[in-house]
Parts: structure tokens; sequence; C-alpha cells
């Protein structure tokens, strides 16, 4: 399986937290080649990383081009810096089911999580939103 990952560089709330942490290995394979892919930016990305890393998820990186809020995570493999949109679009494009931890409870539309679902949502991939309150929105 091929996970994608978006979120708020605020990073994720606890409730947030706990439903990746809790989950998030339910999506594991035995083969061991599932990927997690994110953004590699501050707050949620770099959370979500150190989790998908605890599971044993190949990492890949999706950097943006403006390193100011890089997290600049170590990952199994990187691929080239793009702009956000740009960015937010490969992770979708790479991946089969994309997990979105916003920072909002209702769909905002100038955010870069939110335009990242729309997009999903758009290509016909599984998205599943943890809202700050922790509930789930498929």
């Amino acid at each position: 399986m091929k996970v994608g990952f978006t979120g708020t560089q605020q990073g994720m709330t606890p409730e947030q937290l706990d439903w990746i942490s809790n989950k998030l290995g339910y999506l594991r394979a035995p083969d061991l080649s599932d990927e997690a892919h994110h953004g590699d930016c501050i707050g949620a990305d770099a959370q979500f990383h150190s989790i998908a890393k605890d599971f044993g998820f190949l990492i890949i990186l999706h950097p943006p081009l403006n390193p100011e809020k890089r997290a600049f995570c170590f990952s199994d493999n990187i691929r080239p810096e793009r702009d956000y949109l740009e960015r937010n679009r490969a992770i979708v494009d790479e991946t089969d089911i994309l997990l979105a931890a916003p920072l909002e409870s209702e769909e905002q539309l100038r955010s870069g999580t939110w335009a990242t679902v729309r997009y999903a949502r758009k290509q016909h991939k599984t998205v599943l939103v943890i809202f700050p309150n922790g509930i789930v929105q498929i």
C-alpha cells in the first residue's frame, strides 16, 4: 500500500496523532514494500514521518522548493523539489490512499491541505480526513 499524507504546518492535535498512531499500522501489508509519502514540512508531515517510520514504511519525501518550512526528515527516497501545489499533486498521484490532518474542521478554500484533499477526490483516490477532534471522514 502506498499511503500519502497531507497536514497542517502547525502540527496535529493530540486526537489526530492518536488516530494516526493507532490506525496507520492497519494499512501495512506483510510484504514490507509499503510506502509513506509526505511533503517534508514542519508540523504534521514531520509527526507523520516519525509514526510511519516506526511502523516500518519506506519513506518517500516530496520536498518543497522553498526550504523555509522544510523538516529535512531522513528518508528512503526523495523526489525532486517542487512548488507546493505541484508537490502535493505528486503525492496524490503516486499513492493509493491519502490521509489528511487539517487544521480546520470545515473545508477551506485557501489551504494546501484542503486543496490536496480536493485533488485526491477528483483523482478518485480513497481519502481519509482526520479532523482536529479525531473524527474521521471518508
